[in-house]
C-alpha cells in the first residue's frame, strides 16, 4: 500500500506517528504489519531519547562500574585487578552504543519495514491532520485516514532558581553524553537519573556531591533500596546529603566553575551541576489547542492509549506523554497495544478479539518492572509495602537477606543484598517485589511474571529454583511465608 497524494498538496496515510523514538518505531512497525500505510515524523534523531541520551548511553557508562565491582568482589579475580576504570575507553564505548549520535541505521530500519519518514517539527492542525515544518523551512501537510499517534516522549524539567539559566546546568542529556569527565560534579535529585549518574561519574573519577531534598534516595521504592545506594555511593567516595534545598546557582561564564548555593547560604563549588528533578511531556508547540486540548499538557488516555478528551477515537498518545509509566519498556508495550488496536479498528474487528488477548495496557498499573543500574543494582515490580497499605490491601511483607543464599555468596564474597515480596493475603498472590544486590536485575522477570500473572503463592512453591543460583531466594521467601 502506498500513501495517497491529494490535489490540495496534502499526503494521506492510514496512520501518522509523531515521534520516532522506541515507542513511535514500535507503533509504526505494528500498524505497517497490519497493512496500514504509515509515516513517522521526527524532529531530532530516529531512535529518540533512549538510544542517544538515556537508556543506552547511561547503561554503557554504568556497565563497566558493575563489571569492575564484580571482578573485585571475588577472591582470585580481585587480585588480578589493578587500577580503576579507563575513562577514555568507557566514554568511547558509550559513544559506540549511542551510534555517535547518528541515526543512519535507524533510518534504514524504517525503510526496511516500509514506513515513510518525514523529518521536521510536526504539529496537529485539526482532526487527523499534521503540518510538518521541515529543516529546509518548508511545510508539508499530512492527513490520516484512521489515526494520529503522539509519541513525543518527555523532557527534563529544570526548577526556577536564581542564576540557573546563566549557569548552563546539565540535564540527563548532558550527563549521558558529556565528552569529558568533570573534576567535580554536583548532582541535584535522588531519583533514578540522579543516583545512576552519581554512580557512573564517581566511578570515572569525578568528585561527586549528591543533594537530595527529601529524606531518602529513590523515594518511590522500598526505603532499604535507597539506603543501600546511599551506603554504596558513600563508600565509593561520594558525598550524599539528604534534607537539603538548593536556593540559587551562580556561574560567571560557561568555562568558569559553578557554585551551588543552599538554603541557609552554604556554597558548594563544582565544575558541573546536574539537575535530575523531574520530567515534563514534550507536547508544547504540538498544536494540541487545535483539537481542544491544552498545549504542553500530559495526555489522558484509555487502556488502548486513545486520548479520552478527543472525539472520534482517532488520536492516540503513547509512551511518556500519557504519564502512565515513564519507562522505555512500558512505552514499547503500550505501542504494541496501540498499534494492534489501530489495526483492529481499521479492519473493523472488535478490540477484544486477538490471539494476544484484549488490546488494553493493563500492565501500566499492576506490574511495572524497573531496574536502577547502580552499584548495587535495584530491581522492583508492582506495589511497595507502603503503596499497598495506602491502597487498603491486607498484606504480608516477607524479607530475606540475599547474602544468606548460597548462589549469592558464590556470586560475590561478602554479598550484600535484600529481597522483599509483598503478598495480598485476601487474593493469595504477589503484588510487589524488590531486590537489592549485585546481579538482581536477572531476578526481575520472574517476579514480574508472578505479579502480572497473579500466580497463587501455593503454586509458586512448585516453581523450583536451580541450585546454586541467586534465584534460590524465591524458595527462602516462600519458606518464610509458610511458617
Amino acid at each position: 500500500m502506498s500513501p495517497s497524494p491529494q490535489s490540495s498538496g496534502t499526503t494521506t496515510y492510514d496512520v501518522i506517528v509523531i515521534g520516532a523514538g522506541p515507542v513511535g518505531e514500535n507503533l509504526a512497525d505494528r500498524t505497517r504489519a497490519a497493512g496500514l500505510t504509515t509515516v513517522v515524523v521526527e524532529s531530532e534523531l530516529i531512535g529518540g531519547e533512549c538510544s542517544y541520551w538515556a537508556c543506552m548511553p547511561s547503561k554503557a557508562l554504568l556497565r563497566p562500574v558493575a563489571a569492575l565491582a564484580g571482578a573485585r568482589g571475588v577472591a582470585g579475580s580481585r587480585e588480578a585487578v589493578s587500577g580503576g576504570l579507563d575513562a577514555a575507553a568507557v566514554l568511547a564505548r558509550r559513544d559506540d552504543f549511542a551510534s555517535h549520535w547518528k541515526d543512519d541505521g535507524q533510518a534504514a530500519w524504517l525503510e526496511s519495514v516500509d514506513v515513510d519518514l518525514v523529518r521536521g517539527e510536526g504539529r496537529l492542525d485539526g482532526p487527523r491532520q499534521v503540518v510538518v515544518r521541515t529543516p529546509e523551512g518548508t511545510e508539508r501537510t499530512l492527513t490520516a485516514r484512521h489515526a494520529v499517534a503522539v509519541c513525543t516522549g518527555s523532557r527534563a524539567v529544570l526548577p526556577e532558581l536564581p542564576g540557573l539559566d546563566e549557569a548552563h546546568p546539565w540535564t540527563s542529556r548532558e550527563a549521558t553524553s558529556s565528552p569529558a569527565v568533570p573534576g567535580r560534579l554536583v548532582v541535584v535529585g535522588g531519583g533514578v537519573v540522579g543516583v545512576e549518574m552519581a554512580t557512573a561519574w564517581r566511578a570515572l573519577g569525578s568528585e561527586v556531591t549528591l543533594l537530595v531534598r527529601g529524606g531518602q534516595l529513590l523515594p518511590r521504592m522500598e526505603p532499604f533500596a535507597g539506603e543501600s545506594v546511599a551506603t554504596s555511593l558513600t563508600e565509593a567516595g561520594a558525598v550524599v546529603r539528604t534534607g537539603v534545598d538548593v536556593a540559587a546557582v551562580r556561574r560567571e561564564s560557561p568555562s568558569a566553575p559553578v557554585t551551588v548555593i543552599l538554603e541557609g547560604g552554604e556554597e558548594i563549588e563544582a565544575d558541573e551541576v546536574l539537575f535530575a528533578t523531574g520530567r515534563a511531556p514534550r507536547t508544547d508547540g504540538l498544536g494540541l489547542e487545535t483539537v481542544g486540548l491544552t498545549d504542553g499538557s500530559w495526555l489522558e488516555v484509555d487502556d488502548s492509549c486513545r486520548v479520552t478528551a478527543v472525539d472520534g477515537g482517532w488520536l492516540y498518545a503513547v509512551g511518556d506523554v500519557n504519564h502512565r509509566a515513564l519507562l522505555t519498556h512500558q512505552g514499547k508495550y503500550q505501542a504494541r497495544i496501540a498499534g494492534a488496536a489501530i489495526g483492529a479498528i481499521a479492519a473493523g474487528r472488535p478490540l477484544d478479539t486477538s490471539p494476544w488477548g484484549p488490546h488494553t495496557a493493563t500492565a501500566d498499573v499492576a506490574a511495572v518492572p524497573q531496574v536502577v543500574f547502580t552499584e548495587p543494582e535495584i530491581a522492583s515490580v508492582g506495589l511497595t509495602s507502603q503503596e499497598a497499605e495506602r491502597a487498603g490491601r491486607r498484606i504480608r511483607v516477607i524479607d530475606h537477606d540475599l547474602g544468606r543464599v548460597a548462589g549469592a555468596s558464590l556470586y560475590a564474597d561478602g554479598y550484600r543484598g535484600q529481597a522483599r515480596i509483598v503478598i495480598d493475603l485476601d487474593r493469595g498472590h504477589l503484588i510487589g517485589a524488590t531486590f537489592t544486590g549485585p546481579g538482581v536485575s536477572e531476578l526481575l522477570q520472574s517476579a514480574t511474571m508472578a505479579v502480572a500473572g497473579e500466580i497463587p503463592v501455593d503454586r509458586l512453591w512448585h516453581a523450583v529454583p536451580a541450585y546454586p543460583t541467586i534465584s534460590e531466594v524465591w524458595l527462602r521467601l516462600l519458606e518464610t511465608y509458610r511458617q
